[in-house]
């Protein structure tokens, strides 16, 4: 699942003279510690920065993916990345702002740190001169005891500080309240920082705006500990134009693991964008340069039926996230899926997600006639509704036109061994599992 060939492709825009200025066109500095002093920086001499990743779940989601293209490209403007994937920060959990969290195991947070490493390292380079390395909090919190955490790095925390905290402070509010071991969260944030700065020089974290309090936490304590100033970006919360929360698809979170969020699934999530919302996300999703996202939103403009702009965002980012053959398979799958394509060359996995909203039935092996399957899949309400619709040339089985209302379909015409497309004039689909 590596598609580190595809950063070969990426590249900064030249139209702006330094990546600073890229990030602001593209939406993504929502809040920083001092904009020209980090615009200076990053028009300067390499520098090291990092970003963080917790294992809360097997896989990361679209949220992390906005920090993951933002660590790719401070990279291709020449600074080294440190990718840290919280193993100790994993097993408190990151303060909600409505609830308590429930811990995982110790072995559960360790496989998840191998999954999320894996999809980190996805979209870094780690050869050249700003190679990019993989970092583990674990490693310097595990040796560390308790005396010596809450003397060496406790001590410079002030507690009516941390109760500020936006995430704290919503918690306090609540009827859940907070619990020492959440509430202890920024100070371990605050320490990857200091030891990450101790250790590579790493003089800026970013990440979402509403991780500012962690973020901070760790400025401050370099300050206070090292009497250095670092630097901290906070990219803005994406949010729909109606007000919607972005990142959900039916309700859930789409994951940028395949067996969690199929690439097909993946795919329409961001051909369905809205109008109003293609050319944010082109900007922050995508490595396209200004003049070709300005081209695309002047098209979704006036042409807005021809969806351009949402058929190239969903090309970029799947391309991104499950790479190019994976996008290829699922373009392919939408257009056979409405008879502009071969059904037979699909995978079974690319089958299942682009049907799987479909309406369905399961039959037994002896039950195929076409009028039988029509009524069993819902398509037609009756047999003489079904007649009707074959009668007039509007059945189809796996994008064949059948004719004949006493056509049986025979088991080598299953997709797989097992499917059927059928098809009752140009929309209206559904499945058949036929069982064994």
């Amino acid at each position: 699942m590596s598609h580190v060939n595809n950063l070969e492709s990426q590249h900064n825009d030249p139209a702006f003279a330094n990546i600073w200025q890229e990030l602001t066109w593209r939406g993504l500095v929502h809040v920083s510690t001092d904009e020209t002093e980090l615009e200076k920086l990053l028009a300067g001499d390499p520098i090291t920065y990092y970003c963080g990743f917790d294992p809360t779940a097997p896989s990361l989601h679209l949220g992390n993916l906005v920090q993951l293209l933002v660590m790719r490209r401070l990279q291709l403007a020449g600074h080294k990345p440190l990718g840290l994937v919280g193993g100790s920060t994993g097993l408190i959990g990151d303060p909600r702002p409505t609830a308590e969290r429930t811990l995982n195991t110790k072995d559960t947070v360790a496989e998840w740190v191998g999954y999320l490493q894996g999809q980190v390292r996805r979209f870094l380079s780690f050869e050249g001169d700003n190679a990019a390395r993989m970092v583990n909090n674990l490693d310097w919190t595990a040796p560390l005891s308790a005396i010596d955490f809450l003397r060496e790095i406790g001590k410079h925390f002030r507690v009516g500080t941390m109760l500020r905290k936006d995430a704290v402070a919503s918690r306090l509010n609540s009827d859940e309240g907070i619990s020492y071991t959440e509430f202890s969260y920024q100070i371990l944030q605050g320490m990857d920082y200091l030891q990450l700065f101790r250790d590579y020089n790493c003089v800026l974290q970013t990440g979402g705006s509403d991780q500012w309090g962690n973020l901070t936490s760790g400025t401050e304590l370099i300050r206070k500990v090292e009497g250095k100033s670092v630097h901290a970006l906070g990219t803005p919360l994406i949010t729909n134009s109606d007000g919607t929360k972005f990142g959900k698809s039916e309700g859930n979170a789409v994951w940028l693991d395949p067996d969690m969020c199929s690439p097909y699934t993946f795919y329409q999530f961001w051909l369905n964008t809205a109008d109003a919302d293609v050319v944010d996300r082109l900007k922050v999703f995508t490595f396209l340069s200004r003049a070709e996202i300005e081209a695309l939103g002047e098209a979704v403009a006036e042409r807005p039926f021809a969806r351009e702009g949402q058929k190239k965002l969903a090309y970029e980012v799947t391309s991104l996230v499950h790479g190019v053959d994976a996008t290829e398979k699922v373009i392919a799958a939408s257009a056979a899926l409405f008879g502009n394509g071969d059904l037979t060359v699909l995978d079974e996995r690319t089958l299942e997600a682009a049907t799987a909203e479909l309406p369905s039935a399961t039959i037994n092996a002896d039950g195929l006639g076409i009028i039988d399957l029509l009524v069993a899949s819902g398509l037609s309400e009756s047999k003489s509704a079904a007649r009707r619709t074959v009668g007039e040339g509007g059945a189809y089985v796996n994008n064949t036109k059948v004719s004949d209302p006493d056509a049986v379909i025979t088991r080598d015409e299953l997709l797989h061994g097992r499917y059927l497309l059928l098809r009752r004039g140009k929309k209206n689909l559904a499945t058949i599992e036929v069982s064994a």
